[in-house]
């Protein structure tokens, strides 16, 4: 029998939940036993559930193909057949937070692409590299919930990751403000440019609640526990601009920032090159070697050329210099779906299997 973990996908047959099952395939640790999605879904084979509406490049895993899809609101038969889930589904937010606690409240550990629970007090949003250490308000949510092997983590907004490592790698000289301009792709919306070709040749300068996530979520990230809950940091002060582009995947951002104490460029550069987080010291499978790649070429990063740099989950930048308004400029980007969204949580999943949080039931 294999020594891997039992993995669900909730929510496997929308893009993300495509995204999980193309990553998972061989993976070390985990193995998919089980997919959930709508009642739509639910009774046909997994390639039945998809077909026509396959949104990689890449083929569907054999390992899948036969998977009967669960209906996800059954959660108990669900949860029966799994170590833990990762939830994707497309849901009212008000509605999702109650189905991943009811999964959490099954003793089955829910790492989460949602956003429904990223401003639950005890429930922690990770970036594995940055703030692995809230994964300890775990033991807070698991007393509210009444469980002593269930829980929920989630991750961030998929547009942070662009500039927020990059952002964090400095922290010991304290920016204070900062400006960023974000180039999201489509692939940020579920969408390609099959099903969304009023995107071809087109700018669209508005994102639905992303300028608030972008403002507010690193501040969570880079805040503290405290009283079981987790506090956001009051600073730095962040504006930003989110704006759709005509690209597949790949989100950009171009960021200013100012620092109390102002660093060289040789400080930042070298600070970039040699951060290391906590996946890259336990070795975690899906973690980056060079989280954080620096550009010294003007024209690069380009979202075609570096978005998959390091499997998709290393973040690059370039075009550092310094700025009239702030102290420097630069830019950013990062693979939306891979390190922004399914990749992100294998990694959280990759750190709390590693730390003891999740375990064969």
């Amino acid at each position: 029998m294999s020594e891997k973990l039992k993995v669900g996908i909730v929510g496997g047959t929308g893009m993300v939940g495509q995204r999980f099952i193309a990553l998972l395939e061989n993976h070390p640790w985990f193995e998919v036993t089980s997919i959930a999605a709508s009642a739509n879904s639910a009774g046909k084979t997994y390639e039945e559930a998809t077909s026509n509406r396959w949104k990689l490049s890449t083929p569907m895993p054999d390992a899948v193909k036969k998977i009967v899809v669960k209906d996800a609101s059954r959660v108990e038969e669900v949860a029966q057949d799994v170590d833990f889930v990762f939830c994707a589904v497309d849901m009212k937010k008000d509605e999702l937070k109650v189905l991943e606690e009811a999964y959490a409240k099954t003793g089955t550990p829910v790492v989460s692409n949602n956003s429904a629970h990223r401003w639950t007090p005890d429930v922690p949003m990770v970036i594995p590299e940055i703030n692995p250490q809230h994964i300890e308000i775990i033991e807070h949510q698991r007393k509210r919930l009444g469980t002593t092997t269930g829980f929920i983590a989630v991750k961030p907004n998929c547009s942070i990751q662009s500039y927020v490592p990059a952002l964090n790698a400095l922290m010991e000289y304290k920016p204070s403000r900062v400006v960023a301009c974000t180039y999201q792709a489509i692939s940020g919306a579920g969408k390609t440019f099959k099903d969304w070709p009023e995107m071809v040749d087109n700018v669209i300068p508005f994102i639905g609640g992303e300028e608030e996530k972008s403002e507010h979520e690193p501040l969570r990230i880079w805040g503290h526990i405290e009283n079981g809950t987790i506090v956001k940091a009051s600073s730095p002060v962040i504006t930003t601009q989110c704006i759709r582009v005509p690209v597949t995947d790949g989100h950009m951002a171009a960021v200013f920032v100012t620092f109390e104490k102002k660093p060289s460029k040789e400080e930042i550069i070298s600070l970039w090159r040699n951060f290391k987080g906590k996946p890259q010291e336990l070795n975690l499978p899906s973690a980056p070697k060079q989280f954080i790649t620096y550009f010294e070429e003007d024209n690069r990063p380009q979202t075609k050329l570096d978005r998959d740099i390091e499997n998709g989950m290393g973040v690059s930048v370039g075009r550092l210099r310094e700025d009239v308004l702030y102290d420097y400029k630069f830019v950013g980007l990062s693979h939306n779906t891979l390190r922004g969204a399914a990749g992100g949580a294998v990694l959280i999943a990759e750190l709390l299997k590693a730390e003891g949080y999740i375990q064969k039931k």
